[in-house]
C-alpha cells in the first residue's frame, strides 16, 4: 500500500486499507510518546515533531537542548506546524519518567548497541520510544537502567548510524503497524 497523505489513504479501498480511512492515530489505536534525550540539532527535532504530528504521537524533549525553542529559532527551521505538535519539555529524564511512570513493557530505548531488532517491539497500548542525542546517543546511565529494553534498527556495517529523525520515523511507524496486517 502506498499512501503519501491522509487524503490519499482515505481514497483507497480494499480490505487491508479499510482501517486507514479514519485518522491514522485512531486507525491503529494506542498511545505513542517519542522521547528525545538531549537533542542537539533543531532540524532533526523539527522533523521528529512533524512525524509525531502526522502519527498522533506526543513529543517529549529532555534538557539540555542544543538549540533554543524560541519562536525565532523555530521559524528559522521552517517549523510553521510547530504550535500544533503535542510537546513537553522536561528538565531531566527522571522527572519525565516519574510523571508518566511507564511500565517495563512500555518503554523502548533505541541505540546502536541494542541487541533486539525493532520488529521485536512489544505490543502495548501505550509506548514510549526513547532516543539519545545525535552525537552521543543515550546516556550510559539510562542504557544501564533499562538494559533489557534496548532495541536497534538494523543497518549495514558500512553505516555508522542513521540520522536521528530517520530512526525516530522508522521506529514510530513500526510501533504503530497494525499487527493483523502481517
Amino acid at each position: 500500500m502506498t499512501c503519501v497523505s491522509a487524503k490519499s489513504c482515505a481514497n483507497r479501498g480494499g480490505s487491508k486499507t479499510a482501517g486507514l480511512r479514519q485518522p491514522f492515530s485512531k486507525a491503529v489505536g494506542g498511545e505513542r510518546h517519542v522521547v528525545l534525550v538531549a537533542p542537539e540539532i533543531h532540524w532533526n527535532t523539527g522533523n521528529v515533531g512533524r512525524t509525531c504530528l502526522g502519527v498522533g504521537a506526543r513529543l517529549h524533549l529532555i534538557r539540555p537542548l542544543g538549540f533554543s525553542l524560541d519562536s525565532r529559532a523555530v521559524k528559522r527551521a521552517g517549523l510553521d506546524y510547530w504550535p500544533q505538535v503535542n510537546l513537553s519539555v522536561w528538565d531531566d529524564f527522571d522527572t519525565f519518567f516519574h510523571a508518566f511512570a511507564p511500565s517495563d513493557s512500555e518503554i523502548c530505548l533505541f541505540s546502536k548497541s541494542g541487541r533486539r531488532p525493532l520488529w521485536q517491539l512489544p505490543i502495548t497500548r501505550r509506548q514510549f520510544l526513547v532516543f539519545g542525542s545525535e552525537t552521543g546517543g543515550l546516556p550510559a546511565e539510562i542504557r544501564r537502567r533499562f538494559s533489557s529494553n534496548l532495541f536497534c534498527i538494523p543497518i549495514q556495517p558500512a553505516v555508522r548510524s542513521l540520522n536521528l529523525s530517520t530512526a525516530v520515523g522508522i521506529a514510530l511507524y513500526e510501533s504503530r503497524r497494525p499487527k493483523d496486517l502481517h
